[in-house]
């Protein structure tokens, strides 16, 4: 399928001037990119998480986002043992326009979590991250508009680059907060907040000089008990930047049949763009979740409803030890 400029401008733009960032549906299951605030915030010793995504396949592979994320606890000998330090390393690429435009993205981060009850079960944290990012174009696998005349595809344009390639390099830097809670041992329930391009990085395309927009995010959930074997979590969240906003409201149902096995379903609800139903199961350490984004947008007729296929894994290392206590997992 041809690529026009318009579809590359969609797709670089995207992640350079003022359109949002790439994002996950799952994004409960991608904590390091939802908020800085989520390094160290899970119940073990260490955690490492995949996700990939796969939107709009239907426009020659318009979106392809794939991340692999490690944190782990630090100090836990030195700081009391109701508080958590983490450190989180992230890496990930988003590629669009059939891979003719890509990003890849490089992360440092860390995180403190501050016990407030004795138990260590309420507790406010705080986490900072560094980005290092690069954009590259291969601008002889686009298809601008005037290679298309009454004659037929011609492959000659006007448009002019001093080589096939457009590379851009920046550092970027992120923060978020976060506070979690529970108020008896059937519930548990959090509240955050993140902004990601702080510095507002400077970045030269094409002769034009642009900045790269903050994005705000705010987002919250909870658990709740509704019997030994059941329970039901619920999360959302609401994201801005520059001119585009989002807003995702969902949850889950949890039907436990072993001891360390679970079964998900549920779904989540994309204002006036998708329906994300999703699966997913937990077995001893490992989470894997699917869901699929069903267009509901304007794009659905040039989409046929066919959104994005999401994959997650999570796993999180739970030695016998484990304080075992309750932390954010949708």
């Amino acid at each position: 399928m041809r690529k026009l400029i318009l579809l590359c401008c969609l797709c670089s733009l995207a992640g350079v001037v003022s359109a949002q960032d790439p994002h996950f549906s799952q994004f409960f299951s991608s904590p390091l990119t939802l908020s800085p605030a989520f390094i160290g915030k899970f119940d073990g010793t260490i955690r490492a998480t995949g996700n990939y995504k796969n939107q709009w396949q239907v426009i020659d592979r318009a979106f392809e986002t794939k991340t692999v994320s490690v944190d782990f606890h630090v100090m836990g000998k030195n700081i009391p043992s109701t508080d958590t330090w983490g450190v989180g390393l992230m890496g990930y690429t988003d590629k669009s326009a059939n891979g003719a435009v890509g990003f890849n993205y490089g992360s440092i981060g860390t995180a403190f979590h501050k016990g407030l009850d004795e138990d260590g079960t309420s507790q406010i944290g705080g986490g900072f991250q560094v980005t290092y990012a690069n954009m590259l174009i291969n601008t002889a696998k686009l298809t601008f508009a005037d290679q298309i005349t009454s004659n037929g595809f011609t492959g000659v344009t006007s448009e002019f680059f001093s080589g096939n390639e457009l590379n851009l390099k920046y550092i970027d830097v992120n923060a978020g907060i976060l506070y979690s809670g529970t108020s008896s041992e059937k519930n548990y329930y959090y509240l955050g907040a993140s902004a990601y391009h702080i510095n507002r990085p400077k970045q030269q395309f094409t002769g034009a000089l642009f900045l790269l927009q903050p994005r705000i995010t705010i987002h919250s959930g909870g658990s709740f008990e509704l019997n030994p074997y059941s329970n039901i979590h619920v999360s959302g969240f609401y994201s801005t930047q520059s001119s585009a906003s989002e807003v995702l409201l969902g949850g889950i149902y949890e039907r436990k049949v072993a001891d360390a096995t679970s079964f998900y379903a549920g779904a989540w609800i994309r204002y006036k763009d998708a329906i994300i139903p999703y699966l997913g199961t937990e077995i001893g350490d490992l989470r894997i979740g699917v869901s699929y984004d069903v267009n509901t947008s304007d794009l659905k007729a040039g989409t046929n409803m066919r959104g994005g296929f999401e994959l997650s894994l999570i796993y999180q290392r739970r030695p016998p030890d484990t304080r075992g206590i309750r932390c954010p997992k949708f």
